[in-house]
């Protein structure tokens, strides 16, 4: 992904006027963009159009965004591909529930097109600085960052960018512990803000697919990884 020109957006909103209203400050932007008004729309275009980035609505017809992102993070192809709701639902368990599905962002509406914009710009420009970080194993565990995957022994998969962001950094740090507030500012940063309950969400997701084996919990202060 070298430049803006080479990177795909889709918007998913029932709102047309947001719908045209990204679009336009995104293709001004460079980017390629398609929309869709509701997820089932969405997952469809997603298998073809393969974006690199997804703003999603949660409050939409036929299939809401939460049920949308869990479907998408279901498709290998998404593993990669980087979904940030876009929503005026500001209340926790909404937020809760996007990150639970695999969300790497959220943000509450009413939409700021310019922050916008140089949000998704500094996104993308994080993420071409870390295709040349190497590869960590440890034990049955090899965690490579080049391709966003995951092995365990012989067996391959791949992870939401967020569990994936999170189990590389603390691997990063074998035996180091971090809080929840540590991990929010280095996975998440300082400009998003998220719940720490988040953590222990993806911290449980990361468990669910690599075995309990690798991330301590340290009660009372946050989690390690044991290498």
């Amino acid at each position: 992904m070298a430049n803006k020109q080479s990177h795909r957006v889709l918007v998913v909103d029932d709102d047309s006027d947001i719908l045209d209203l990204l679009k336009y400050n995104l293709v001004k932007e460079g980017y390629e963009v398609k929309t869709a008004e509701d997820g089932v729309k969405a997952v469809e275009l997603a298998k073809n159009f393969n974006p690199d980035l997804i703003l999603l609505d949660i409050m939409m017809p036929h299939q809401d965004g939460v049920e949308t992102c869990r479907q998408l993070r279901e498709m290998p192809e998404m593993a990669n591909t980087h979904i940030t709701f876009l929503t005026a639902r500001a209340e926790e368990y909404s937020e809760v529930a996007a990150f639970g599905v695999g969300a790497d962002d959220y943000i509450i509406k009413p939409i700021k097109p310019r922050a916008l914009m140089s949000r998704i710009s500094a996104l993308f420009r994080k993420e071409k600085k870390s295709k040349s970080v190497p590869k960590i194993v440890s034990g049955d565990l090899s965690i490579d960052k080049s391709s966003y995957t995951v092995a365990i022994k012989d067996n391959n998969f791949t992870l939401p960018k967020k569990e994936f962001e999170l189990l590389y950094f603390l691997a990063q740090n074998p035996n180091k512990v971090f809080s929840r507030d540590d991990l929010l500012q280095n996975i998440w940063g300082t400009d998003v803000y998220v719940l720490a309950r988040t953590v222990d969400v993806h911290i449980r997701k990361v468990r669910e697919k690599i075995g309990d084996g690798y991330i301590a919990t340290v009660k009372g202060v946050g989690y390690k990884f044991e290498a």
